[in-house]
């Protein structure tokens, strides 16, 4: 048990940014996963709860544009995702090597949009 974490792409476009589900018959790759990393959660909740989400922060999705993955770029470079905790959500490092796989998700997922995909982050814990 703990936090579960995952991007990934469709080629479905939701109607909304937040909250959305893809249909059954629409393919859904993943693109990347965390295993408790609460602190990108975090910058993640602050980022559905800004684009109008008003659920609890579990097992919903959060579409990310172009100007999201910038938003976090610079916050990862500047070292500013928020401390996060919760029950089971184990510790973000804030190493070199998580800032980099971070960096690493940022150009994957950007690729993605650039092929057309959309990319959703959403997490299970």
């Amino acid at each position: 048990m703990g936090l579960d974490m995952y991007a990934n792409k469709t080629k479905h476009q939701p109607s909304s940014e937040v909250d959305f589900q893809v249909p059954e018959n629409e393919e859904t790759q993943e693109l990347w996963y965390w295993r408790k990393h609460p602190n990108l959660h975090g910058w993640m909740e602050d980022l559905y709860n800004k684009k109008g989400g008003q659920q609890e922060f579990n097992c919903v999705n959060v579409q990310l544009t172009v100007d999201d993955l910038d938003a976090l770029e610079r916050d990862l470079n500047a070292s500013r995702l928020p401390s996060t905790s919760g029950f089971f959500f184990g510790q973000s490092s804030g190493d070199l090597e998580e800032i980099q796989e971070d960096l690493k998700f940022v150009n994957d997922a950007r690729e993605a949009i650039a092929e057309g995909y959309t990319v959703f982050y959403s997490s299970w814990w």
